[in-house]
C-alpha cells in the first residue's frame, strides 16, 4: 500500500551533461529528502521532518530560520546559493537556534552576535562574514515582515579583506600554463580569460551558446543575461575544438565536468606549470584588468562580464588597477603623446 504523504514539494533539475534529476522536499522551503517517494528512508526522513516542524519553539530565533527558508526570496536563489546558504545556517541554528526573539532589542545583542562572529574568524574570516550576513539577511526579512523590531545585526564590516593584487595571472603565469596544460584545460584557461565569467557558469557551457561571433549566456548567480563578442584568440581554439560533450568544457574522455572533478585537474595542471597564488577564479579579475588596460570604459566591462557598472568601478578603483604597473606605463605614454601634440610651435 503506497503512503500518501502531505505537501511534499518536488524540484526539477537539469545536469550539464543534458539528463535531468528530481529533488525532494518535505514541504517547500523544507528539508530535501533522501531516495524517492514511497522508499523506507524516505517516508522515514519525511517523519522526522514533519516532527521537527511540530516540536519548532516559539518566539526563538529558529523559527525566523525556518520562516525564511519557506519564502520564495530562498527558493528563488542559485542551486549554488542555496546550498552555501544552508551550510551557514545550519551553524546559525546550532549557535543560536533557542535565541529568544525578545532579545534582539537589547542593546547587549549586537556585541553578542558580533563576538560570536569574531570567534568564527579566527578560523576563517570570508567564511565567518559569509555566515553573519545570511544571519542579518534572515533577521531584515523578518523587520520586512513585521516579526520582530530591530535587526542588531546590520552593517557589521567586514573581518575579511581580500588581496586580489597578488592574485591577478601574469602574462608569464599564461605562458606558463598554456605551455604545459593539456588541451581541453587550455581551451577553460582561454574560455575564462577572454569571457569573464565564473566557473560553474563555464562548466555548464553548452555548445549551443556559442553562435560563432558570440557567447550567450544567464549567469547563474546573478541571473545577468551577457553576450559576449568573441575575440580572435579564443574564436581559434573554439573552432578548432572537436565537441565531444554537450559542453564546451569537457574532460579528457569527453565527459562534461563535475565542479569538483575540474578543480581537482586545474590544480594538477597549475603545479605542473610551475604557476601558484592563482587560481581560476582570479581569471574573471584579470580579465577586468586586462579590459581596463586596454582603455575600455567602465560600461564595456560590465558589458562583457556581467558585473554591474557600480562593481566594475569599485574593482578598478580599490583593487586590481591601483598597482597595476601597466596601467601607470600607459597613462605616462598618454601623457607624453597628449603634452607633445599641443606644444605650440611657436
Amino acid at each position: 500500500m503506497r503512503v500518501r504523504l502531505k505537501g511534499i514539494n518536488s524540484i526539477r533539475k537539469k545536469l550539464a551533461d543534458g539528463t535531468g534529476i528530481t529533488y525532494w522536499y518535505a514541504w517547500k522551503g523544507g528539508p530535501r529528502l533522501p531516495g524517492k517517494p514511497g522508499s523506507p528512508e524516505f517516508v522515514v526522513a519525511y517523519n522526522e521532518a514533519v516532527a521537527k516542524k511540530l516540536r519548532l519553539p516559539e518566539g526563538t530565533l529558529l523559527s525566523i530560520i525556518h520562516d525564511y527558508q519557506a519564502t520564495t526570496n530562498f527558493a528563488d536563489l542559485a542551486v549554488r546559493t542555496r546550498s552555501d546558504y544552508v551550510r551557514h545556517i545550519k551553524r546559525i541554528e546550532k549557535d543560536f537556534g533557542d535565541f529568544p526573539l525578545s532579545a534582539l532589542t537589547d542593546v547587549r545583542t549586537r556585541g553578542v552576535f558580533l563576538a560570536w562572529r569574531d570567534s568564527l574568524a579566527a578560523t576563517s574570516r570570508r567564511q565567518a562574514d559569509y555566515t553573519y550576513s545570511v544571519l542579518a539577511l534572515m533577521l531584515a526579512w523578518a523587520v520586512d515582515r513585521g516579526k520582530i523590531a530591530a535587526n542588531p545585526c546590520q552593517r557589521p564590516g567586514k573581518t575579511y579583506r581580500s588581496k586580489r593584487i597578488d592574485s591577478i595571472w601574469s602574462a608569464a603565469d599564461e605562458a606558463a600554463f598554456m605551455a604545459k596544460a593539456p588541451d581541453h584545460l587550455r581551451l577553460a584557461f582561454m574560455l575564462a580569460l577572454w569571457t569573464g565569467q565564473r566557473q560553474g557558469d563555464l562548466l555548464k557551457l553548452p555548445w549551443s551558446a556559442y553562435t560563432g561571433g558570440a557567447i550567450r549566456l544567464k549567469q547563474s548567480k546573478t541571473g545577468v543575461a551577457v553576450t559576449i563578442p568573441v575575440g580572435a584568440p579564443l574564436k581559434l581554439i573554439l573552432d578548432q575544438t572537436q565537441k565531444r560533450a554537450i559542453t564546451i568544457l569537457a574532460t579528457e574522455a569527453g565527459t562534461s565536468w563535475t565542479e569538483s572533478g575540474f578543480r581537482a585537474s586545474w590544480r594538477t595542471a597549475c603545479k605542473r606549470a610551475g604557476v601558484s597564488g592563482v587560481t581560476f577564479h582570479d581569471l574573471r579579475g584579470t580579465a577586468v584588468t586586462r579590459l581596463a588596460v586596454a582603455q575600455c570604459s567602465v560600461p564595456e566591462i560590465a558589458t562583457i562580464t556581467g558585473h554591474s557598472t557600480k562593481d566594475v568601478s569599485a574593482i578598478l578603483d580599490s583593487v586590481y588597477l591601483s598597482r597595476d604597473p601597466a596601467l601607470g606605463i600607459s597613462a605616462i605614454r598618454k601623457r607624453e603623446e597628449h603634452e607633445a601634440g599641443t606644444k605650440n610651435p611657436n
